[in-house]
C-alpha cells in the first residue's frame, strides 16, 4: 500500500466538470486517491458551535462528575488536584499534537490516517483497532451505566427494559445524520457545562461558607494528612501510590478529549473550527477540571462515611455516588440529588451517543484508510456510514449483561480496559505527531508554513509522551497488591492487543517504517476542496454590534 493514496490538490475544472457528470463515473484516480460516489462519503455539516460543545462534552462524563470521589477517597484531594494538573497538561499535549495534523491534514481518516502517513501503515491499523475496541466497550457501557442511574428513582423494573430504551435512543439520533446529530449533542454537552458550573459554583458557597448554619471551610479537609492519603501501603511510599492512583483515575475522566479529530471530517470549514474548537477545550479543561476538582476536594471530607460509601457503589448509585452530592448532604441541602441524578442521566445518554458516533466513524475511517472492508464506506443519503454503523451498532447489546448478577463488576473491568485502550490511543497521537515534526525538520520545511502552528512544541509533545506511556505501563500496580488476574488482564489486555495489530499487520503486508526525509508532506494537505476561507457565519459576525458580539462569544464559549 503506497503513501501516494493520499488526496492531490484537485483542479478547479476538474471540480467543475465532477458536478457535471454521475457520482458512479468517478472510480478513476485523481491525484493518486480514487474518488468515490457521493454516497460514499460522509456530510460536512457540523458548525463550529457544535464541534467545540462536543469536543468538551467527549471529555466531560461520570468519570468527572462520579469517578472522582472514588478517587479523592483513595488518595486524598491535594493528590488528585495534583494528578489532575499533570494529567490536562497531557492532554492538552495530545489536543495541540490533533490540531497541528488535522488543520494540516483535514482527513476523513481520523488520527489512524496522520499514524499511517507519517510512521506506518501498521501503526495505523493498530491505531484505529485499539480505538475501535475502546468504543466498541465504552457505548454499551455508558448504557448500562444510564440504566442504572434511572434505577434511582425506581429499581423494581428490570434494567433490561431501560437498556432497550436507551439503545432505540442511539440508533435514532445517530441515523438521522449528522446535522441531526451535532444539534442534539451540542443540546446535551450545553446541559453538561451548565450542570457542571452550577455544581463548582455551589461547591464554592458551601466551602466559603454561604450555607445557613455552617461555617466556612476553606482547606479544613487537606489538613492533618488527609490531602495526600496513602493507598494500599503506609507512609511515603502509600502516598505515592496514592498520587499515582489518582493519575490512572484521571486519565479515564479526560479520554474522550480527543473526540475532536474524529469530527474533522464532518466540520464544515475544519481548518477554522478545529483549532478553535482546541483552544476552547483547554480553557474548559482548566475551568471544568482543575477549577471543579480543587472545589470538590475542599468540600468533602475524604474519610467521610458518606464519600466512602459514595465509593464503594461507583456508577450504581445514581447522584448519590457523587462527591458533589455527597458536600450537598453534608451541607445540610434537601432537593437537589433529584435534579443532579437527572442531569448525570443526560451525562450518560449524551456519552453513548457520541461514543456510537466514534465508533462508526473509526470504522468508516478505517476502511477509508484501507484497513477495512470498503464496505464500510457505504453512507445514506444523510452521510451516514450505515453499514458500519450495524456492526458497531451490535455490540451496544453486550449493555444487556446489566441484567446479570454480575454486570456492575463485569463492567468495572471494562473501565480498565477503556482506560488503557483511551491511554494507547494518547500514544499513537504524540508519536504520530513527533514523526509530523521530524519530517518537517528532515525536509527543510518551517512550522510556520503550518495552517495552525501550536505553542509549546516539539517539547510539550515529548513530554506528554513520556508521561502517558509511564501511565500505561504503570496503570495495573494494584493487581499485584494481591494479585489479581482479572484486575490484571482487564488493566493490560489493551497493550497485546496493539502489539499484536502493529507486527501482524506488518507481517502480512511486509511495511515498512517511513524515513523522515521520505515522509509525503504534501499531498491531501487540503483534502476539502470547497473549503472557503470566510464562512457565513464569519460575515453574520462582523454585522453585530459590540453587544451582540459579546452574547454571540457567551454562547459559543
Amino acid at each position: 500500500m503506497s503513501i501516494d493514496r493520499y488526496n492531490q490538490p484537485m483542479p478547479f475544472e476538474q471540480l467543475s466538470e465532477k458536478k457535471d457528470l454521475p457520482g458512479d463515473t468517478y472510480d478513476g484516480a485523481v491525484g493518486g486517491e480514487d474518488i468515490q460516489p457521493r454516497e460514499e462519503e460522509t456530510i460536512r455539516a457540523l458548525k463550529s458551535r457544535q464541534i467545540s460543545m462536543i469536543a468538551i462534552g467527549g471529555a466531560i462524563g461520570t468519570g468527572l462528575v462520579i469517578g472522582s470521589g472514588t478517587s479523592i477517597a483513595r488518595s486524598g484531594p491535594g493528590s488528585v488536584f495534583v494528578a489532575y494538573c499533570i494529567m490536562g497538561v497531557v492532554c492538552f499535549a495530545v489536543l495541540l499534537a490533533l490540531g497541528e495534523m488535522s488543520t494540516k491534514y483535514p482527513t476523513k481518516k481520523g488520527f489512524a490516517g496522520h499514524a499511517t502517513r507519517c510512521v506506518d501503515h501498521a501503526f495505523g491499523f493498530a491505531t484505529a483497532v485499539i480505538y475501535l475496541c475502546k468504543y466498541l466497550i465504552l457505548s454499551p457501557n455508558q448504557i448500562v451505566a444510564g440504566s442504572l442511574v434511572i434505577g434511582y428513582w425506581n429499581s423494581s423494573i428490570n434494567k433490561a427494559a431501560w437498556v432497550t430504551i436507551l439503545i432505540a435512543f442511539v440508533i435514532l439520533i445517530n441515523m438521522l445524520g449528522v446535522k441531526a446529530f451535532g444539534e442534539v449533542e451540542f443540546w446535551l454537552s450545553f446541559i453538561k457545562i451548565i450542570t457542571l458550573t452550577g455544581l463548582i459554583l455551589l461547591g464554592l458557597i458551601i466551602d466559603l461558607g454561604g450555607v445557613p448554619g455552617q461555617d466556612r471551610l476553606g482547606f479544613a479537609y487537606w489538613k492533618h494528612g488527609r490531602a495526600f492519603k496513602p493507598y494500599k501501603v503506609t507512609g511515603d511510599k502509600g502516598k505515592f501510590l496514592g498520587w499515582w492512583n489518582a493519575m490512572v483515575l484521571a486519565l479515564f475522566a479526560y479520554t474522550g478529549s480527543e473526540l475532536v479529530a474524529i469530527t474533522v471530517g464532518e466540520a464544515k470549514n475544519p481548518r477554522k473550527t478545529v483549532p478553535a474548537a482546541i483552544k476552547k477545550t483547554f480553557f474548559r479543561i482548566i475551568f471544568f477540571y482543575i477549577l471543579g476538582i480543587l472545589i470538590v476536594g475542599m468540600v468533602v471530607d475524604s474519610n467521610s462515611q458518606l464519600l466512602a460509601q459514595a465509593a464503594k457503589k461507583g456508577t450504581s448509585g445514581g447522584a448519590s455516588a457523587s462527591p458533589f452530592v455527597v458536600a450537598i448532604k453534608a451541607a445540610g441541602i434537601k432537593g437537589l440529588p433529584s435534579v443532579i441524578n437527572a442531569c448525570i442521566l443526560l451525562f450518560t445518554v449524551s456519552a453513548a451517543n457520541s461514543d456510537q458516533y466514534v465508533a462508526t466513524r473509526t470504522l468508516y475511517g478505517m476502511a477509508k484508510d484501507g484497513h477495512a472492508p470498503r464496505i464500510f464506506t457505504k453512507c445514506t443519503k444523510r452521510g451516514v456510514p450505515w453499514v458500519a454503523f450495524a456492526f458497531t451498532g451490535c455490540f451496544m447489546g453486550l449493555a444487556y449483561l446489566v441484567a446479570s448478577a454480575d454486570a456492575l463488576k463485569i463492567f468495572n473491568y471494562f473501565v480498565n480496559t477503556v482506560t488503557i485502550l483511551g491511554g494507547l490511543t494518547w500514544v499513537s497521537i504524540l508519536a504520530s505527531h513527533i514523526a509530523f515534526m521530524r519530517g518537517m525538520k528532515a525536509q527543510g520545511i518551517s512550522r510556520d508554513t503550518l495552517p495552525y502552528k501550536a505553542p509549546f512544541e516539539p517539547y510539550l509533545s515529548y513530554f506528554g509522551l513520556f508521561m502517558i506511556t509511564l501511565v500505561c505501563i504503570f496503570k495495573g500496580f494494584d493487581a499485584f497488591m494481591p494479585f489479581d488476574y482479572k484486575t490484571f488482564i482487564t488493566n493490560y489486555i489493551g497493550i497485546p492487543v496493539y502489539v499484536i495489530a502493529y507486527f501482524g499487520y506488518k507481517i502480512v503486508y511486509r511495511t515498512k517504517a517511513i524515513k523522515p526525509a521520505e515522509m509525503d508532506l504534501t499531498s491531501g494537505a487540503r483534502e476539502f476542496y470547497d473549503i472557503d476561507d470566510e464562512s457565513p457565519e464569519d460575515d453574520h459576525y462582523r454585522s453585530l454590534t459590540w453587544k451582540e458580539k459579546v452574547v454571540y462569544q457567551i454562547k459559543n464559549w
